[in-house]
């Protein structure tokens, strides 16, 4: 099977840059592997799975990572108050969204794969491996031509995440997502922002947002979502951008000790401050 046209594909679902990427992508899985996309919050993860989905003219059924998911989220579960009246038949079954995918021959994306907890990880391996599920009760689930899992994680210095184990990484293939270049991250909070700020504001507010990854005082920066929200914000306040990326920065980064709210209010006025120097825009009346 020849790859889709990553070009056109792009352009069709909005996505800025990430042509590399997303062949990468398609590629993994027209060649029947899993992929694993690595990289901060916020450079695209999801997006890209989705567009790639919908190009081989698959299904997508999203997980998001948790570490209180089960096993039975999972696969799926045998309705209570049925079992108890008719005992385990098939059509009291509940499928999960592994076995959703596998019958359907759907993508599975897993959000955010290193947030759950090992038992459940471990549900995938015989899924990846065989296209095999064994459900108590019910028997051997065959996935349909299509199936594949795609999953993200973070990076593992990422707060609340772990590392995967040798076994599952040795299903996956790896692509690794970055932060784009400033270009990119302009024309993207183009595309999501809301108010139709101006193209100042948008430049000034993905400045900012990208100070913010390298900063000493800071372990973890912001994201794009976070200069969408400046620039919109900064948009219905007058042009106001210090207010904004108070308002935007305080719940997206976090500092390298960890302290106060006043210190972070501190950092972000200091990037607000380097910013003004190298660009001032006053806020409109």
């Amino acid at each position: 099977m020849r790859l889709p046209d990553a070009e056109a594909l792009a352009v069709a679902h909005g996505i800025v840059g990430r042509r590399a990427e997303l062949r990468a992508v398609l590629a993994g899985l027209v060649a029947w592997r899993h992929v694993l996309l690595e990289g901060p919050v916020g450079v695209g993860k999801t997006a890209l799975a989705r567009a790639v989905s919908q190009g081989l003219d698959r299904g997508f059924v999203r997980v998001d990572g948790d570490g209180r998911y089960t096993e039975a989220k999972l696969v799926g579960h045998f309705d209570p108050p049925g079992v108890l009246e008719r005992g385990y038949q098939p059509d009291l079954f509940v499928p999960g969204p592994l076995v959703q995918a596998m019958r359907t021959g759907a993508v599975l994306f897993v959000n955010e794969l290193n947030r759950m907890p090992e038992g459940v990880q471990n549900v995938l391996l015989p899924a990846m491996d065989e296209g095999l599920v064994t459900v108590p009760h019910l028997g051997a689930i065959q996935a349909v031509d299509g199936f594949a899992v795609v999953a993200t994680q973070n990076p593992a210095e990422f707060v609340a995440t772990g590392h995967l184990s040798e076994a599952l990484l040795d299903r996956f293939e790896l692509v690794e997502l970055s932060w784009q270049d400033e270009a990119d991250e302009v024309e993207i909070v183009g595309q999501e922002v809301r108010m139709s700020p101006s193209p100042e504001l948008i430049r000034r507010a993905v400045s900012l947002v990208r100070a913010t990854r390298n900063d000493p005082r800071i372990r973890r920066g912001a994201s794009i979502r976070a200069a969408v929200a400046i620039a919109d914000l900064a948009e219905v306040l007058g042009g106001d951008l210090d207010r904004a990326s108070r308002m935007a920065l305080a719940t997206r980064i976090e500092l390298a000790e960890s302290g106060d709210a006043t210190k972070v209010d501190q950092v972000i006025a200091d990037l607000m401050m380097q910013a003004e120097k190298k660009s001032p825009l006053a806020p409109r009346r």
